[in-house]
């Protein structure tokens, strides 16, 4: 199983980036775009792991406790890991720090399970595209930057989930395997 960790992106969020996509896509053939109702918050890219591992990643992410909730605005556009020859488009997400505390706490309930650390800092954020080639990306960042500033609207995050992922020639195929809902506090 292909397994990730993620905050989902409410209904909203995913209409106002699917009419971006939609204006955008006829202008860069060399990107494979999104499907906006597969849009997460990636707090941890796991990869393939057995069924048993994955039982025991399930219970070691059930015993992360967060406060929550957490506020965030989904803002702007920019590219990884830049603009002269990008991987990927996304859209910017501003967080309070507990969204990176919680980030960090699945990596050090992950590791002890044999699941790598990531290398680089956790920057959330929405991806948009990935580039197969730069056909049309001189259009697309015109595009862009006609646009300006944009926001994208806000998102309160109140559970992460655990969700295996499926490739596909049409693209990703997403199930949700567990939810873990923030703490009750009251």
């Amino acid at each position: 199983m292909r397994l990730f960790v993620a905050v989902d992106v409410g209904e909203a969020v995913r209409e106002r980036l699917g009419a971006l996509i939609r204006e955008l896509a006829p202008l860069c053939p060399g990107a494979r775009w999104v499907r906006p109702e597969g849009m997460h918050v990636t707090l941890k890219f796991i990869g393939e792991v057995t069924a048993e591992k994955t039982e025991r990643i399930r219970a070691a992410l059930a015993t992360i406790a967060w406060p929550g909730p957490i506020e965030m605005v989904i803002r702007n556009t920019g590219f990884f890991p830049n603009a002269k020859h990008p991987r990927v488009l996304w859209a910017g997400i501003e967080a309070p720090p507990a969204l990176a505390a919680l980030a960090a706490a699945v990596e050090a309930r992950l590791e002890p399970l044999g699941v790598p650390r990531e290398s680089r800092t956790f920057h959330p954020h929405l991806t948009l595209a990935r580039f197969k080639h730069e056909a049309g990306l001189a259009q697309l960042q015109q595009a862009l930057a006609r646009r300006g500033q944009v926001e994208f609207g806000r998102v309160v995050a109140t559970a992460f989930h655990l969700y295996e992922s499926r490739l596909r020639p049409s693209g990703a195929v997403y199930t949700r395997l567990a939810t873990f809902p923030q703490e009750d506090t009251r």
